[in-house]
């Protein structure tokens, strides 16, 4: 019977490039800014890297189709590569792949690295992937704004919630991630914003206005792991290790008959409740310390504090509005300013939201550090279209918790 990974994996370093309107620098540039800082952290040489996963979405733009562009920008020393792709969660992808290769004992230390180049496509939004393919004719009409407004609407009407007390609530969470993201001298986006300004922006699809969608960008953001023995003798204390590690890949429920209402993710639930048995956590609420989630979209945000069981159900507009989740509340969520103020290089995200939970467990988020000393730091990453039909999440801790 599976065991799960906890505390089987530690992580050693990891770095993150600063993310945003990257004109200058190629795809190439950002990887390297990004495992250098890991490099660092780590305190090893890049020829102990036994084995690497490469994470990157859109392959047509900047990088090709296999694990090569990665051996070539890091010169890593001929160790496997392999690239992966998971739709928005690609970057928790190329980390689950790392991470198993070190709990399985397949590897001593493995990288993972993620990283996309966005703003060179020309697209206001993530390119289209399937331009000129059968899907345009079956997805023609469908947009993620679109998409995830539906998903607002569903929510609304399954737990009778006011439409203004939905916006303010999506208001709320914009204003507190670009809080967060003011103080975060990597993010794309740090200029802060009021709730005004927020429910007077244009519309995007009802409900959501401009400040309710993130941003395209470009970044990238890498991970070195190791087994804890490996990492002690290395010289490391206080490890931070991997709790739990779950991906949950829809069966085509919620897109081919009626059993799904829209005002959840399943996967998003699934991957959750595993993550959660892995780690040994049974009241979530009160054992996680913090958390980052795909804020692709301020609804999604609040729809998955409910569907990781942290808010009860139809309870999340009420904890928002009470700032709950906010950088001096219970349970911070988006501490660095989320995919809100990053904005999301498909590649990247799922790798940049643990390296601030990593950085808050060290006491090294600088401006935005969390005081008190945080137990458990969770990660979600939500992917696939149009139903968000792929979910990771990943819960890190101190060795031992």
């Amino acid at each position: 019977m599976a065991k799960g990974i906890s505390d089987k994996v530690a992580i050693l370093g990891m770095g993150c490039s600063k993310f945003g309107e990257r004109w200058n620098d190629n795809a190439e540039d950002l990887m390297l800014e990004a495992f250098q800082e890991a490099l660092t952290d780590a305190g090893i040489e890049k020829d102990q890297i036994d084995a690497a996963w490469f994470s990157t979405a859109i392959e047509e733009q900047h990088v090709g189709k296999s694990g090569v562009p990665l051996a070539i920008a890091l010169r890593l020393p001929y160790i496997p590569v392999t690239r992966v792709e998971n739709y928005c969660a690609s970057g928790s992808e190329a980390l689950r792949g790392a991470v198993y290769a070190v709990a399985s004992g397949a590897a001593d230390i493995a990288l993972a690295l993620g990283v996309e180049k966005l703003k060179d496509t020309g697209y206001g939004g993530l390119p289209q992937r399937s331009r000129g393919s059968v899907n345009d004719l079956v997805w023609a009409n469908a947009s993620a704004p679109g998409s995830f407004a539906q998903l607002a609407s569903a929510y609304a009407a399954k737990h009778g919630i006011d439409r203004g007390d939905l916006k303010r609530a999506m208001a709320h969470i914009s204003v507190k991630s670009h809080d967060n993201g003011a103080k975060n001298p990597k993010a794309h986006l740090r200029n802060k914003i009021d709730e005004d300004k927020v429910l007077n922006a244009p519309m995007v699809a009802e409900p959501l206005g401009l400040f309710d969608c993130c941003g395209v960008s470009d970044g990238s953001a890498c991970a070195i792991v190791t087994t804890p023995e490996i990492a002690r003798s290395l010289g490391k204390t206080d490890l931070i290790t991997v709790k739990a590690l779950q991906l949950a890949v829809s069966n085509g429920t919620e897109a081919q008959h009626n059993s799904w209402d829209g005002s959840y993710f399943m996967t998003a639930r699934t991957a959750a409740r595993r993550a959660y048995k892995e780690a040994g956590i049974e009241n979530p609420r009160e054992q996680i310390s913090m958390f980052e989630v795909h804020d692709c979209f301020s609804i999604t945000e609040l729809v998955t504090m409910e569907d990781l069981f942290i808010s009860p159900e139809g309870g999340a507009v009420k904890d928002v509005l009470d700032g709950f989740y906010d950088a001096d509340g219970k349970i911070p969520c988006q501490i660095d300013g989320g995919l809100k103020c990053f904005g999301h290089p498909i590649g990247a995200s799922g790798l940049r939201m643990v390296y601030e939970m990593y950085l808050q467990m060290q006491g090294r988020a600088g401006e935005r550090q969390r005081a008190d000393e945080p137990v458990f730091a969770l990660t979600h990453n939500l992917g696939g279209f149009p139903h968000q039909n792929v979910c990771s999440v990943a819960i890190i801790g101190r060795e031992g918790a």
